[in-house]
């Protein structure tokens, strides 16, 4: 089934994975997490739950007003579509940190059917079977890390402060103190997020990714061959951010996060980047910034098998 969406300013078809159950109910996936053949996951979209008004229909967030028993319903559904239980999930607990959490069975259920006795966590990593982690978005930039050598896994959310911090280098490294993670072997994903032509930026901001990531034409060009069909010298000048008349910035979240994991080590051709903005098809995704604010929460969610 498809569905229609807006891919860079035109409208687009897309292929979505659908829940043999739920028909509604759909997802992305990512070829490259696919063929390691070790894990379960899926980045939802807002359809297929049982949440109603704005947190219409699969909300993630216990937070924002939503009927409790509507959230649990729809975690119960996320857990069923990998052949799990809600008692199987742990969520991370984000604030914009580069804080990333080692899990264990220990945490299983904890942020659905139990308390977490954790705080300021923004990732988080395991190389146990049977625990789905889970994370949450409504624009920022879900990064899902696979090490098919260690079978072991990670998943972060990347926001700007995120980002500017190397919030998927950080992970890597915490991946490879606990577990042996090489980047070299590991496959990444880039989830459904905010596209640069939404993400209006001030001139602070700019000048903290100006300093993390100095412009450079190799890593530039790297990227928009692999993502974008036709590209121009300027594209190329304006890839990271470009100045508006305003003296605000648009802010290429999705490029940065490529840089961030290219500079770790991984291959280019080990980064799948999504080419959907969550801004830009609100009504299949949750949007801070379309909705301002009247939002649920999009899930990611990854297990190793």
């Amino acid at each position: 089934m498809e569905e229609t969406i807006i891919r860079y300013g035109k409208k687009t078809t897309c292929q979505f994975v659908y829940d043999h159950i739920y028909k509604d109910m759909s997802f992305f996936t990512f070829a490259g997490l696919e063929q390691t053949g070790i894990v379960k996951h899926f980045f939802s979209t807002r359809k297929g739950g049982v949440s109603k008004g704005e947190f219409s229909s699969l909300n993630f967030s216990y937070t924002r007003g939503d009927q409790k028993e509507n959230v649990d319903e729809n975690f119960r559904r996320a857990a069923a579509h990998l052949g799990m239980d809600c008692k199987d999930i742990v969520c991370s607990q984000q604030t914009h940190t580069t804080n990333v959490r080692k899990v264990t069975a220990a945490d299983k259920g904890k942020g659905v059917v139990c308390e977490r006795d954790f705080s300021d966590i923004d990732g988080l990593i395991t190389n146990e079977t049977g625990i789905i982690l889970a994370t949450f978005y409504a624009d920022c930039v879900p990064l899902f890390i696979v090490d098919p050598i260690n079978k072991a896994i990670g998943l972060s959310h990347s926001g700007w402060r995120g980002t500017v911090g190397k919030m998927g280098q950080v992970t890597l490294e915490k991946m490879k103190t606990e577990y042996g993670t090489n980047p070299l072997d590991v496959k990444v994903a880039i989830a459904p997020s905010i596209c640069q032509n939404c993400y209006e930026v001030s001139a602070d901001v700019a000048v903290a990714f100006e300093s993390a990531f100095p412009h450079d034409i190799t890593k530039a060009e790297e990227y928009l061959m692999r993502y974008h069909e036709s590209y121009t010298s300027q594209d190329i000048q304006n890839c990271l951010l470009y100045q508006k008349e305003n003296d605000k910035y648009q802010l290429n979240l999705w490029y940065a996060n490529f840089r961030v994991f290219r500079d770790a080590g991984v291959p280019d051709t080990n980064i799948e980047i999504t080419d959907v903005c969550t801004c830009c098809n609100p009504h299949l995704l949750f949007s801070h910034r379309a909705s301002k604010g009247k939002r649920g929460n999009l899930g990611a969610f990854l297990m190793l098998q």
